[in-house]
């Protein structure tokens, strides 16, 4: 296995371990162990715990976005209006979020969110949906638009962690309301 595997092996494993127990409960010990290497072969490809679970939080994000991004992309380039675009996104949103729940639930809970490395990894990937979301507006530097965007990106991963602890109604049911109720807060602003 090259470095690259390797590296991308252990993030995928960080997301499992970080999304059943808190940042503070695992140790670099018990992490190197369920890799199946030494602390310092883990050393040599993070520098420390926290290094190592912001590395983590950047891949699952970027994971998110280039999922949910390259779909809208897609979807843009086949002429798509702005309604449909915002449906194409979420749809692949919740394909991932059904596809990676734990990876979806380490981004949300990991249990970080002051640290400020990750709160800047989690704001870079909502900026970039933001950025999605107001494609196509008329007024997309309004700061009440990026306000009332980030309010629907709030909305959005709320009803996902809801929906995914209950899973009391259809996805297609949430893909619904998620939909209309971004239509709705694009629409003010384009």
């Amino acid at each position: 296995m090259n470095v690259d595997e390797r590296r991308e092996q252990l993030l995928e494993l960080a997301l499992e371990v970080f999304a059943d127990r808190t940042y503070e409960e695992i140790s670099i010990d018990e992490i190197a162990q369920k890799a199946g290497i030494s602390k310092g072969l883990l050393y040599h490809y993070f520098p420390g715990k926290r290094a190592f679970y912001v590395a983590a939080v950047r891949h699952a994000a970027e994971e998110l976005l280039s999922q949910t991004a390259g779909r809208v992309e897609e979807a843009r380039e086949a002429g798509a209006a702005q309604a449909d675009l915002l449906r194409t996104g979420l749809h692949a949103y919740l394909d991932f979020i059904e596809e990676r729940a734990t990876t979806f639930l380490f981004l949300m809970r990991g249990g970080m969110a002051g640290d400020p490395e990750v709160r800047a990894a989690l704001d870079e990937t909502r900026n970039a949906f933001m950025e999605v979301m107001l494609e196509g507006s008329k007024e997309p530097t309004d700061p009440r638009a990026r306000t009332a965007v980030k309010g629907l990106i709030g909305f959005i991963e709320e009803a996902s962690l809801d929906w995914l602890s209950e899973r009391d109604f259809p996805r297609e049911q949430l893909a619904d309301l998620m939909v209309r109720v971004g239509v709705a807060t694009v629409a003010a602003f384009a």
